[in-house]
C-alpha cells in the first residue's frame, strides 16, 4: 500500500545510491536488513525503499523484470493504441454516415 507521498527523483536516486553502496560494503547483511537500515536513515517506509531498490536492480539488469524504459514505452504505446482506436471508431462512424448519404435517392 502506498502512502500517496510524492518524492523528488533526486531524493529517490540518492536513497537508491545509498542502498547500493551499503549493499556493496556490507555484503554479509541481508537485503531486507539493508533496506530497513537505509529506509530509517532517509526517513521513508521500508516498503517504499524496497520498491525503489527492486526497480533499480531491474534497471541495472541485476534482477529480472521490466525496466523503467520498457515500462515507459509500454505506457506510451498503450496511450497511442487507445488514441488510434478512438480515431478508427470516428472514421467508421463517418464512413457509415457518408455511405448512408450516398445511398439516399436524389430528388
Amino acid at each position: 500500500m502506498t502512502s500517496g507521498i510524492k518524492y523528488e527523483q533526486e531524493f529517490k536516486d540518492r536513497a537508491v545510491r545509498l542502498y547500493m553502496e551499503r549493499r556493496a560494503e556490507h555484503q554479509e547483511e541481508s537485503k531486507a536488513a539493508t533496506i530497513r537500515h537505509v529506509a530509517k536513515i532517509v526517513g521513508i517506509p521500508d516498503d517504499t525503499m524496497r520498491t525503489w531498490s527492486r526497480k533499480a536492480e531491474v534497471d541495472a539488469g541485476d534482477r529480472p523484470g521490466m525496466t523503467s524504459d520498457m515500462a515507459a514505452d509500454l505506457r506510451r504505446l498503450r496511450r497511442e493504441n487507445a488514441e488510434l482506436k478512438r480515431a478508427n471508431e470516428i472514421l467508421k462512424t463517418a464512413s457509415a454516415f457518408f455511405a448512408a448519404e450516398l445511398d439516399r435517392p436524389r430528388q
